[in-house]
């Protein structure tokens, strides 16, 4: 029988950390790893798993790497601790990783709870994202934000979900939006280091957003809620071609604070 390793990374996350271990304790391994946490996660999580390794955080590539480094598993399955595994999910993943015919990653729906409402709507649903691979067949695809994992072989896709309790206030959205949109200034520029970004790309790149996720992805069929996550994720875009632009010019200018783009730069402007 293939032996399963889960792997949950954690910063205070002590509303969350329950549901998401116990969604998943019928695995053959539950690793955590914890950011120095200073509030009750890692206590709580101690009731499901002995297995905590503490690291001061440098992007979710690196700790979920610290955790595959731990696991003895054959198969490898990575969630966040804001999610919950589904019944449905927990069934299609003992019987494909115990079939024959077995591929070697699976794509997961995940279903995306915001502002206290399931959001179908606006591109949110279904978010599909690789969670579940055969140890040795993965490889990261580096990013300072949103970055994730892809595997040399045969992709399939399972049907169960992955529930993601995502932000509950906005509040809690436009505080991490700010975070996000500074870590994507760098992966932007590295991805097109010569990228530029002028008037036109500040003006219409919002109002783009907004169009295509409430009208072409009918965001208003999820009510106040899509219309406010579509204005908020103009806000984001907006937030993010002006950081660029603002990076670009002190860079240039070579004058004047320079803006934090990686998580070792937040990081560090953080505790200043």
């Amino acid at each position: 029988m293939p032996k399963l390793s889960a792997i949950v990374i954690t910063y205070n996350e002590e509303r969350n950390i329950e549901r998401c271990l116990r969604s998943i304790q019928w695995t053959d391994e539950i690793i955590v790893v914890d950011s120095f946490s200073t509030d009750r996660t890692v206590e709580l999580a101690k009731s499901f798993t002995s297995h905590i390794l503490q690291h001061e955080y440098d992007g979710d590539i690196a700790q979920r790497e610290r955790g595959f480094g731990q696991a003895t598993g054959d198969w490898l399955f990575y969630i966040d601790a804001d999610e919950e595994v589904s019944l449905e999910l927990k069934d299609d993943v003992r019987r494909e990783i115990t079939s024959a015919t077995a591929k070697d990653g699976y794509l997961i729906p995940r279903a995306v709870s915001i502002f206290g409402k399931w959001i179908y709507h606006g591109g949110w649903y279904p978010d599909y994202t690789l969670r579940l691979f055969r140890r040795g067949k993965y490889f990261p695809k580096r990013a300072e934000v949103h970055g994730g994992f892809a595997v040399r072989g045969e992709t399939g896709t399972l049907k169960g979900q992955l529930y993601h309790y995502t932000y509950e206030t906005i509040e809690q959205y436009v505080s991490k939006m700010n975070d996000y949109t500074s870590l994507q200034v760098s992966d932007k520029l590295n991805t097109n280091p010569s990228m530029e970004v002028g008037t036109s790309k500040i003006v219409l790149s919002p109002l783009s957003h907004f169009v295509r996720k409430y009208v072409s992805n009918k965001g208003y069929r999820d009510g106040i809620h899509g219309f406010v996550l579509a204005v908020l994720g103009a806000i984001y875009t907006l937030s993010l071609y002006a950081k660029i632009w603002e990076y670009r010019m002190r860079k240039r200018e070579g004058r004047g604070l320079m803006p934090p783009i990686t998580n070792l730069e937040l990081r560090n402007a953080k505790r200043l």
